[in-house]
Order: C-alpha cells, then structure tokens, then sequence
C-alpha cells in the first residue's frame, strides 16, 4: 500500500485509535484479513467470521510486525476502531485508489472472468507495473485488499468484479472507479440467485453505467444481452468477438493437436498470429477480451499477440493441465462451475484427447434454482454428444441428473457412472485408468472436486504409480 500515518487512516474511515503512542507511525506494508499474512508494516483489518474472530489474533498480528489493527473494539494493542470494518476497508481504498495516478480495468461476466483477469493481468505487466486480482478475489472484502496493495509505482489496476445480485457491482465501482469496464458474457451462473439472464445482464451493465464520458466500455460483439449494454453508457464502445464488426476480432480460429486455440488478431491498428498455452477454444474469446483492453491502453498489436502467446494460467485448478509420468493427463477445473464453463471444459477435454479415452469426473453446479435439473441433464447428453469416453458424476442428487441425462440420450449403460463422493471416483479411477487417459475434474466450488485431482498426480512426481 502507499505509506500512511495512523491518523491519516483514520480520518479516512472516520474511526477512532486506541492505545496508538505515535499516531505518525505509517503503515508501509500490505493491508491483511489473514493473520499469517502479517509482516512488517501490515495493517490489519479484523473480521468476525461464524468460525473465526480476528480479533482474537490482535496481539499476535502486533508482535508479527504489524502497526496496527482495523478493529470493531478495541483490543489492547494499537487499534483504529469502527462501526463497521469492511465499509472502513472500501473507504479506505477508495482514498487510496484516488490518490494514485494508475488506470483502473474493471471487468465482470458470468464465466471466464478469472481466466480474463489473469490474461490482462499478463499483457498489461509488459507495457507497466501492473496490480490485479489475486484468484477469485473479487467481492466486497477482496476488491478492496486488492485495490490497497497498489504502490506509487503502479500503472494499471486490473479488478475482478463480482455479483451476486443487483447493486453489487455498483457498489464496487464505488469503491474502485474504472477507466475501462470490460463485460464478458452472460449467462446462467447464479441464476437461482438473479432470477433469469435478463436481471443478470442488468446487475453486469452496471459496470458500463459507472464509467466515465472519457472511459472506455468493452463489450462482447457475439453475446447480445452485453452488445445491447452500449446504450447503458457514455463512455466510448469498444466490441470485442469473432463477429464480423467487432473491433477486436478473432480469424481463422483453429485448435493445434494439444487442444490450445491459435488465430489471427485483428486490431484496428494491424494483425498477428496468436497460438495460446491454455486449453480449449472457450480461451479464444477471453483473449479477445484482454486484447481490447491492452489496445484501448496503447499497446502494439505485435506487442499483445507476443504476450497472449506466452501467458499461462495463473489461477489455480483452472484448465490446470498436468501430465503424469505414466502418460495420463490430468486437467483441474475444478475452482467452479456453470452451464457454459461446462460446456466449454468438456469441448477442451475432448479435442485434448484427440484419439485417447476422455473421463469427464464432473459435480452438480450451484445456484441454478429451477434450471437445476434441465441444466445438469443437458451436460450429460452433451457429454454423449461429443463422445466422452466415460462420465463419472459425483454426489448427490444432481449429479444423478449429469448421469440420468447421459444415460438418456445415448443409453450410454457402463459409459456413464454414478459414484457418492470424491473418494468413490478416485478409487474407480485409479482402478480403470490407462496411459495416455485424459481425466477432466470439475464442479461447483463447494464441492471439493480438487481433491480428486489432487489424489490422482498423488505419486507420480518421480514416476512412481500410487495405486
């Protein structure tokens, strides 16, 4: 964070200190909500979760360096107190956010925004410092702490922006005014939540709306709910897509043998050719994205297609492709899930295996509210439709409707299984694998369908088989 006193910090959240000797001292380190994360400098800020109460690890965090504690009572070490914690956390930022001379990148969407993020992230860093989102870092607590770790130094603030309902990403944009506002998709993740598309679209524009007449709005030219966002804003339109208009497009999309996504990039300022390192045609349209926003911020088309090429994943248990020393591929998606995240990893796991035996280990997806059942049914006869080698749903009554629907649509018999846990599909697993078997992990977050992934690398790292 950029250095400030004590009494800076707190005039900015209108609190109060306690047991602070020099009210001059400044917090020159990072703001933390993690009591290990503490180091010299650190200031805290204590939240009191159903389990935890950082407040109870005050002392600790002093004795660990840091100056002092953002707190909701005081707790006998240097303290800022308030009524409320996070509302002094967005305050915070936001003093900071308008003190520093970097150019804020919001984007939102209903599924790739981390992959996005991570991609901008990338390119930007080679023109200037750049800040972003760690992970999925993206609500009301992790914007913030992510805002507060920019420095003087920092050119470009990329922030992952996420809702769970309206007014949520307007809230953010308090927070955090963007620059450029980027909307991916829309879709169906948390629709149980929103209602329907239509209440989605309308809480992702308000992204759009938050930006300023000199800003710059990044919409998907080939999702019509976020093209028909433009009329929500008064900064400039940038379009983004494969379709024929956009401004930032996509040719000759083609996937190499290993199943990474090369095309040609064109910008109003030239082409070139880019071949991804990430897994699955999905990435194409995530590239696009990051490659409007670095052309909005002045980059050379030359410049971005060489970033793009040489990006990686930076996220964990996102398209995480690992080989092992057996020859089966093991790819871990398994951070969360929707209907169009699955769709896309099952298209990725399938041109991956291009002649080998594809697994698709696959849990129910959240938030679907009434859409539940037609939406897991529709990924287990997709899963037939591309010819999946073998589908393994995990849990309960959802993952019955992955199995039932793919069963259904191509009595599929011995193809598809059921299982009741994590454990149950590992074990099936390292009894049927063979070499050269492509096994593709993921689920809904509250799952916890890493730890099949993570159980089958278990052993191979010098070539040993764990079974």
């Amino acid at each position: 964070m950029i250095a400030l006193s004590l009494a800076e910090i707190a005039s900015v959240v209108g609190g109060q200190t306690y047991d602070i000797p020099d009210e001059q001292a400044r917090v020159t380190g990072p703001v933390v909500i993690d009591s290990r994360k503490v180091e010299a400098g650190s200031l805290f800020a204590a939240f009191a979760g159903e389990r935890v109460d950082g407040h109870d690890y005050a002392a600790d965090v002093i004795a660990a360096g840091a100056v002092a504690v953002l707190a909701a009572r005081p707790v006998g070490v240097p303290a800022i107190v308030v009524e409320d914690v996070q509302a002094a956390l967005g305050a915070l930022a936001r003093h900071v956010v308008a003190r520093l001379g970097a150019v804020l990148v919001a984007l939102t969407g209903s599924a790739g925004k981390t992959s996005t993020k991570d991609l901008i992230a990338q390119v930007l860093r080679r023109s200037a410092p750049t800040i972003f989102t760690p992970g999925s870092f993206n609500n009301e607590i992790g914007l913030p702490l992510t805002a507060l770790s920019a420095t003087d130094e920092t050119k470009f603030l990329v922030l992952e922006m996420g809702a769970r309902g309206k007014g949520h990403i307007r809230y953010l944009t308090g927070l955090t005014p963007p620059k450029v506002g980027l909307v991916l998709n829309v879709g169906t993740a948390h629709i149980g939540e929103f209602g329907g598309r239509e209440q989605i679209a309308e809480a992702k524009g308000e992204l759009v709306e938050a930006l300023p007449a000199d800003g710059t709005a990044i919409l998907n030219a080939d999702d019509p709910l976020v093209r028909a966002m433009s009329s929500r804003t008064k900064a400039k339109v940038l379009l983004f897509g494969e379709a024929a208009e956009a401004d930032v497009r996509a040719e000759n999309v083609r996937l190499t043998e290993n199943g990474q996504p090369a095309f040609s990039l064109h910008t109003p300022t030239g082409c070139s050719e880019v071949t991804l390192r990430l897994y699955g045609e999905h990435h194409v349209s995530n590239a696009l994205a990051a490659a409007a926003v670095a052309h909005d911020l002045g980059m050379s088309v030359e410049e971005i297609a060489l970033a793009l090429s040489e990006a990686g994943t930076l996220s964990r248990w996102r398209m995480e492709v690992t080989e092992r020393s057996d020859g089966v591929t093991i790819v871990n998606d398994a951070y969360n899930a929707n209907p169009e995240s699955m769709r896309a990893a099952l298209r990725a796991l399938v041109a991956m295996g291009r002649g080998r035996r594809t697994w698709a280990v696959l849990g129910h997806m959240a938030e679907l509210g009434d859409e539940s059942l037609a939406e897991h049914d529709a990924v287990g006869r997709l899963a037939v439709r591309l010819n999946v080698s073998k589908l393994v749903a995990v849990g309960g009554r959802e993952a019955s409707w992955l199995q039932l629907g793919a069963y259904n649509e191509g009595s599929w018999g011995e193809e598809s299984v059921h299982v009741s846990d994590a454990q149950a599909a590992v074990d099936l697993l390292r009894s049927e694998l063979r070499p050269g078997d492509v096994v593709l992990v993921k689920a809904s977050r509250s799952v916890g369908l890493e730890s099949v992934a993570q159980a089958l690398l278990e052993g191979f790292e010098s070539g040993v088989d764990a079974r």
